[in-house]
């Protein structure tokens, strides 16, 4: 028996899941068997007059959301008309399309395999798996960014030091979404999140403002934690119950030519000079990076953050690509240039195809209010249990981590639930730093067992690479001892805090 049947034997229930989940049909036929479902469930639903009344802070009124048939006149105009816009206008395409336009030239001139060498030589092999975690952890900073930059440069960085790329690949993963709410330093969600949170006390006649550092201390100690068990669970449980790695992909293990050398060299001093030009255009004494927000009327950087920072990351790794290529003679005209972005479009080909149906899927879902209907009932359900204290705040991050398996996006999630938590725990004296940390929490841990979550799909095409035979059993498989490990750990640090009556952030009290 080799020691990957029997780590899977021993696996017990994640056997089971990966068994079961690999038994399913292929993803897309599975998310058009989820759009079935919910266009089905939407019309009996509607049928029973299901219906939620919420707050909406931003608006001042509560608002009553009714179930929506998707199987009515409406709602069949709605899939036939709507199924191009939600393809061309579903986020996560654009994004890993563009950026992997310019990973595609590093890629394909050998520069990421060459600096992988590098870097390697560098590193030492038991330090990679906090590397990469840490690394999830903080590109939250740029928002998605990390799911298309990290999430894959993390299997090729295990690959290279002949460990499972998939293992490397995931604790990439688990990083940059069950770790999206931890940073060492504040960054546009926090800025976002707290906002809807004040909106929310004010339009309860509750004069109470937090800031941006809401939740510093809290995010600080957060990112080492979940850095140390995202390391843990990779070497001692992933990779162990991954074994060997028996796929085709091989990096060279070749030493570094005197030619890739001054490759190397030469795309360092573009890479430099690159950033240096971008850090004066974002900082410098006339940043033109930096607009106006309309939030809070100053300058800032988080319209390029969301908008423009995509565009600078292909010229990130465009740029010493080429740099490379013409250096190693990988590229001798402008022919070789568009060849290393049309190979990187042909290995995008299947997740073009993923994104159309998850696409469709998650429009639906939005389309007929289950979403709203589920969060707002939950809710309901939660205040009806009248907890205080810790367990209520527990009982809170359980609700909100089961809601975000149906509901992915933070901001609109948190637009629904903090009308109504955020006063109500106030008046139980638990400060709204605590209620936003809590939910904050629940909803980074468990996107990443979600078929819902917008990159899901990708990070299967990013699996397939490595091992064509690994599907959503193999990836919920291992992701759910992630989410698992990450929710308990992070929860339990939570209610140490809140037990000590630690500060949150500056001047952010966790309870009164």
């Amino acid at each position: 028996m080799s020691k990957k049947e029997d780590s899977q034997q021993m696996s017990g229930a994640l056997g089971w899941i990966e068994k079961v989940g690999n038994r399913l049909p292929h993803p897309v036929v599975l998310f058009i068997l989820l759009a079935a479902f919910v266009i089905v469930l939407s019309q009996v639903l509607a049928s029973l007059g299901v219906e939620v009344t919420y707050f909406n802070s931003a608006e001042q009124e509560y608002i009553t959301v009714e179930a929506i048939s998707l199987l009515n006149a409406t709602g069949i105009n709605h899939i036939f008309n709507s199924a191009v816009e939600n393809f061309t206008s579903f986020a996560p395409l654009g994004t890993v399309l563009i950026a992997m336009l310019g990973v595609g030239v590093a890629e394909w001139t050998g520069l990421i395999a060459a600096a992988m060498k590098k870097l390697l030589s560098n590193i030492p092999n038991g330090l990679l798996s906090a590397a990469i975690v840490f690394a999830g952890i903080m590109s939250n900073i740029a928002s998605d960014v990390g799911y298309v930059v990290i999430v894959p440069l993390g299997a090729m960085i295990f690959a290279a030091a002949g460990r499972h790329p998939i293992a490397g690949l995931t604790a990439a993963f688990a990083g940059v979404s069950a770790g999206f709410s931890a940073n060492l330093l504040p960054g546009p969600l926090d800025a976002l999140l707290v906002g809807v949170a004040n909106e929310s006390l004010a339009s309860s006649g509750i004069h109470y403002e937090m800031s941006i550092t809401a939740n510093w201390y809290f995010l600080i100690a957060s990112t080492v934690l979940l850095t140390i068990v995202g390391t843990l669970v990779t070497d001692r449980i992933i990779e162990p119950r991954l074994g060997k790695y028996t796929g085709s992909y091989r990096p060279s293990d070749e030493p570094l030519t005197d030619q890739e050398l001054k490759g190397l060299k030469n795309a360092l001093i573009v890479l430099i000079i690159y950033v240096a030009i971008m850090a004066y255009l974002m900082f410098g004494s006339n940043a033109l990076f930096q607009s106006i927000d309309e939030t809070t009327g100053e300058l800032s950087l988080s319209t390029f953050l969301s908008s423009g920072l995509l565009f600078a990351l292909f010229l990130l790794f465009s740029l010493p690509g080429l740099a490379y290529g013409v250096t190693t003679g990988k590229i001798k005209d402008s022919n070789d240039f568009v060849e290393g972005m049309t190979e990187a479009m042909k290995t995008m080909g299947s997740y073009i195809v993923l994104s159309f149906f998850a696409a469709q899927l998650i429009n639906y879902f939005d389309y007929s209010n289950m979403g709203t209907i589920l969060a707002t009932t939950g809710a309901d359900f939660l205040k009806s249990i009248r907890l205080v204290g810790l367990p209520l705040l527990l009982a809170f991050i359980l609700l909100t981590a089961f809601i975000n398996l149906f509901m992915g996006s933070a901001s609109a999630k948190w637009t629904l639930l903090s009308p109504i938590f955020t006063p109500m725990f106030y008046e139980l004296k638990i400060a709204p730093e605590a209620t936003l940390m809590a939910y904050r929490i629940a909803d980074s841990t468990t996107n990443i067992i979600s078929p819902l979550m917008s990159y899901f799909a990708m990070i299967l095409v990013f699996m397939k690479r490595y091992d064509e035979d690994s599907g959503i059993g193999t990836l919920i498989s291992i992701m759910i001892v992630y989410s698992g490990v990450f929710l308990a750990s992070w929860a339990l640090l939570f209610a140490v805090w809140y037990l000590f009556g630690w500060p949150l952030g500056p001047g952010a009290p966790i309870v009164f």
